[in-house]
């Protein structure tokens, strides 16, 4: 039932942004280039790599760039064979007024569905504290974009990670603690930890009350 109900809130997290910005495509082409804004993609690299329909993604890349949120230029892209072919590469424009705050919008819109992420990793062990930072809330100069206090299997953590880098469309990068690790960095002033700690963040969960205690 709680796995029906987690696939229930990311399906409604999808449809809500579907509703407001006309598709289910259109979201998926706004997560990649929000979410990764220094980079630029052609038309058939967007196709492949969201598994969209071309004419679909050369329309919404076109009506995007005509409401300013996307900007393009000509390019070359290599060949298999080492030749180079002419391309039209779209890239976010971070000059566009709405540029933050819809960026803002499809953030918090994803880390509403992740009540699920939170619940998939409290099945791999005891979560004690979770800390979401960097990707999820714009910060470029924090350490990290995750931080996970508790006991796991590592290697299961990190698959769970790459699900939702591929429902981010983006690399997520994350640290691993165990309390007894904490515990022995908050004692020492780690820089690492503390560097986490006062950066912006959003504490999703907080079993031993370590935040009151930073």
């Amino acid at each position: 039932m709680k796995s029906t109900n987690n696939q229930k809130n990311q399906a409604f997290s999808l449809f809500m942004l579907a509703k407001l910005f006309g598709s289910v495509a259109r979201v998926k082409i706004l997560k990649l280039f929000l979410l990764n804004p220094d980079n630029s993609y052609y038309i058939r690299q967007v196709s492949r790599h969201l598994n969209l329909q071309l004419n679909a993604v050369r329309r919404e890349l076109e009506n995007l760039e005509t409401i300013g949120l996307l900007a393009s230029h000509q390019g070359k892209e290599e060949d298999h064979d080492g030749g180079r072919t002419d391309r039209k590469f779209y890239q976010a424009d971070k000059d566009c007024v709405l540029f933050n705050e819809i960026r803002e919008l499809i953030i918090k819109a994803q880390i509403l569905s992740e009540k699920d992420f939170t619940n998939k990793l409290r099945k791999l062990g005891t979560v004690k504290l979770l800390i979401l930072s960097g990707l999820f809330l714009n910060d470029k100069q924090a350490p990290v974009d995750m931080l996970i206090v508790g006991e796991f299997s590592k290697e299961k953590v990190a698959k769970l990670v790459r699900d939702l880098e591929d429902e981010l469309v983006n690399e997520v990068n994350y640290a691993v603690l165990s309390e007894e690790e904490f515990r022995y960095r908050q004692q020492v002033t780690d820089v690492f930890l503390y560097s986490v700690l006062e950066s912006k963040k959003i504490v999703v969960v907080d079993d031993r009350g370590y935040m009151r205690m930073s």
